[in-house]
């Protein structure tokens, strides 16, 4: 089911997708898929994410939390990939892809997720611009750090307008396609927003379209 609100035709130039939910299924959250799978407690999770949103800490500071957890409990790249690489593409995710590329669109990712379940899961030739968090490991697999994204939450929006201002692009020949709160944002400014099998009734009631089905394929119509 879907539906949508669309004005008359529009060249869109630029597509540019959320990853967790929308490109990768399997998981909303890849940060809580791996807490859960590394028994990190939910009241230190919590802790985290309240003290994020209450202004107590940044969002660098968040990410950093996170992932010491992780070393804490000697969490490794491997282990990291064994749970990634149980997660299933969204149906039609690389058929809409493909499609797109040869169509002539420009492809981007704006997401919270990490750059490890993109270089597992779909790598990166498909993408003109990838803004996620990354994670380093030295050469035994160890984490040794990482670099949040200034591009998630709330900023994804700038995350879409510095793409454009690089590519050339009004935001009106941009679309935005995403499934959680953290994409509302972005979608209020993008030329184009779907809402992709949401898990957000705030991100369904401003996006232009609402594709319930599961099928990457069905956003294909609308461009």
């Amino acid at each position: 089911m879907s539906r949508s609100r669309l004005s008359p035709a529009m060249q869109y130039k630029l597509i540019c997708f959320d990853l967790d939910g929308t490109l990768v299924d399997g998981t909303v959250y890849i940060w809580k898929t791996l807490h859960d799978a590394f028994d990190v407690p939910k009241d230190l999770r919590l802790r985290h994410y309240e003290d994020y949103l209450n202004g107590r800490i940044t969002y660098a500071q968040w990410f950093e939390a996170d992932i010491d957890a992780w070393q804490e409990r000697g969490k490794r790249r491997d282990d990291l990939l064994a749970v990634i690489r149980q997660l299933p593409l969204m149906p039609g995710a690389i058929e809409t892809l493909d499609t797109l590329r040869q169509q002539g669109y420009k492809l981007a990712i704006i997401s919270g997720s990490i750059d490890i379940v993109i270089d597992t899961l779909l790598g990166t030739d498909h993408f003109d611009d990838v803004f996620v968090n990354r994670i380093f490991f030295d050469t035994a697999g160890n984490i040794t750090g990482g670099e949040p994204t200034p591009y998630d939450m709330e900023h994804k929006a700038t995350g879409l307008r510095v793409i454009a201002e690089r590519e050339s692009l009004q935001l009106e020949e941009c679309v935005f396609v995403g499934d959680n709160e953290n994409d509302v944002h972005i979608a209020e400014i993008a030329g184009l927003s779907i809402a992709f099998n949401s898990k957000s009734p705030r991100l369904d009631e401003i996006a232009d379209v609402v594709i319930e089905k599961k099928d990457l394929r069905e956003v294909l119509q609308y461009l």
